[in-house]
């Protein structure tokens, strides 16, 4: 599962460290509270070159008449992805990079409170999420919008990260980027799997980020557990 992460890299840092052409329309950055139908960034590679643009996180599947016609769907299974029909063309021949800075995830305690983590690299370095992404237009909808989708893929948590959550998102490896981009020809499915247990580091945070609404980066500072 990953349902909400923060992305604080500026578009700049984006663009050289994915080696991607700049879209525009690129979303606002930082944003600690990356949330469900938000644009995000998102990395691409067309014909040879690699564009860094926006993207609606929520899948689309071509079928839906419009944006709430069905689920939302944020996350694709790496387990199934290829054999579900909104996502089998996608994992196939649209892939994409998503970058982050962390995500969050949240345990429960006695009462049943919601109490968020955040989740990063362990050396702070830059995160590339494995995602799948779509263009969508609203069926009989000549002149109508186009919307260009995306959904985070996720695995089984690694054992460290199965004491708060059993999934995780599948995270890309920079040596593996053009792999999962269709640059380095086929085997991208070897790539969804959890990263070592050593990979991530994480810490409880303030659960005023439970609210779609919190901003700020006090999001993600550390809080003693005795304080929530």
């Amino acid at each position: 599962m990953c349902g909400r992460y923060a992305n604080t890299l500026p578009d700049d840092a984006m663009a050289r460290l994915f080696q991607a052409a700049p879209a525009n329309d690129l979303p606002r950055n930082p944003n600690y509270n990356i949330c469900p139908t938000n644009a995000v960034h998102a990395v691409t590679s067309l014909e040879g070159q690699r564009h860094l643009s926006a993207m609606r996180w929520g899948f689309l599947p071509h079928w839906y008449d419009s944006p709430g016609d069905g689920p939302l769907l944020i996350n694709a299974r790496a387990e199934t992805i290829a054999s579900k029909p909104a996502f089998a063309a996608a994992c196939r021949a649209r892939r994409c990079l998503i970058p982050a800075t962390g995500f969050y995830e949240w345990t429960k305690d006695s009462a049943g409170n919601r109490l968020p983590w955040f989740i990063r690299h362990s050396d702070d370095s830059p995160i590339a999420f494995a995602g799948i992404w779509q263009d969508w237009t609203p069926k009989g909808g000549q002149g109508a919008e186009r919307l260009t989708t995306c959904a985070i893929v996720t695995t089984a948590a690694n054992d460290a990260m199965s004491r708060i959550h059993h999934r995780m998102p599948v995270i890309v490896a920079p040596a593996d980027w053009p792999l999962w981009l269709g640059e380095a020809g086929q085997g991208a499915a070897r790539l969804m799997q959890a990263p070592s247990e050593d990979a991530l580091t994480f810490w409880r945070v303030d659960p005023k980020v439970n609210s779609n609404r919190a901003s700020g980066p006090d999001l993600i500072e550390p809080i003693d557990a005795g304080e929530s």
